[in-house]
């Protein structure tokens, strides 16, 4: 991992670090292993730049299951991943919009949760690995309602406008609704019940439950996995997405945990990250519901072992009116 990366540690080795979502070398990785799976399902490249212009991705059924998103049985198959480019007019620019849905034919209205990614990732990597298989199959066997994730690319400014016409808490605040509905999902008013988040994406999952919270529209869970709660800004301004100390102060979710504590919170950190530190301040004042710290570091190779604790978690605060 390069010195620029989210949660930076100079102990990872070449293994953890080709697992860290949103990363160059996670990229590379993801390359070498879509070549693969492109050869052995007979799609290459021009299948998924096809996907990218229907806004549909073009998985057959083999490549589904290389992903881990399918059963080997068409009748049972198990998540149905989804790319539309959009226009946001919050960010100035066109995005990927993503959405991860549990089956092939989803309920209309289905609940949507926010999947926001981590510093220098994108909509296509927020989720952590068999994140989707994990969801799929727990609701194949009823183990929780029926739901969804919707990604979005955001940027590298922690889910707030660092730059004049660039605010992604914006789009997420007004836009993504509007493009669930036009989806026939998350409900009538397209809101995402809850708001998931890795590194980066944590700090804008409890930043976005605070702006929820303010717009009498609380959300009824939040999931976060090693958030990115520093607590030094001489740490925090190495990343330049903040214009001084005071804003960021502003916006850290440790400056207001006690505005925020009320929504039913899920936390999940391995003691080795670089970002242990604000999560058991954040712990200690918050008393989430679920607080899992267990050994680890900083990326996916942690992150993919708590994907059932999240995707429960999350079951048990979906909306049962939906």
């Amino acid at each position: 991992m390069n010195g620029n990366e989210d949660g930076e540690s100079a102990g990872h080795d070449e293994r953890e670090r080709e697992h860290i979502p949103g990363s160059g070398v996670a990229r590379r990785w993801l390359s070498r292993r879509s070549v693969l799976i492109a050869g052995a399902s007979g799609l290459g490249v021009a299948g998924l730049a096809a996907g990218t212009a229907t806004g549909a991705l073009p998985f057959s059924a083999p490549l589904q299951r290389a992903l881990g998103v399918a059963s080997s049985n068409p009748t049972t198959q198990l998540g149905t991943p989804r790319v539309d480019r959009v226009y946001s007019a919050a960010r100035g620019r066109e995005i990927d919009l993503v959405t991860m849905l549990p089956t092939k034919t989803p309920a209309r209205g289905l609940p949507m949760s926010l999947m926001l990614h981590g510093l220098h990732g994108n909509a296509r990597g927020a989720a952590p690995s068999g994140l989707l298989k994990q969801l799929s199959s727990d609701v194949a066997r009823k183990a929780v309602p029926a739901y969804g994730f919707v990604a979005v690319d955001g940027g590298d400014n922690y889910w707030h406008e660092n730059h004049p016409g660039d605010n992604p808490m914006a789009m997420l605040l007004e836009e993504v609704p509007r493009w669930l509905r036009e989806r026939g999902l998350g409900g009538v008013d397209g809101l995402p019940f809850a708001c998931t988040g890795v590194s980066m994406g944590g700090f804008g999952a409890l930043l976005y439950a605070k702006r929820r919270l303010e717009r009498r529209q609380p959300l009824a869970a939040v999931a976060t996995l090693a958030p990115a709660l520093i607590t030094s800004w001489a740490e925090m301004s190495k990343r330049n997405a903040f214009h001084d100390a005071a804003q960021w102060t502003s916006l850290d979710p440790l400056s207001y945990v006690d505005v925020i504590k009320s929504v039913p919170m899920g936390i999940w950190c391995g003691t080795e990250d670089p970002f242990i530190t604000g999560v058991r301040r954040f712990i200690d004042e918050a008393h989430p519901a679920v607080a899992h710290m267990a050994h680890g570091k900083h990326g996916d190779a942690f992150n993919r072992t708590v994907v059932p604790s999240v995707v429960s978690f999350l079951g048990k605060h979906v909306p049962r009116t939906a």
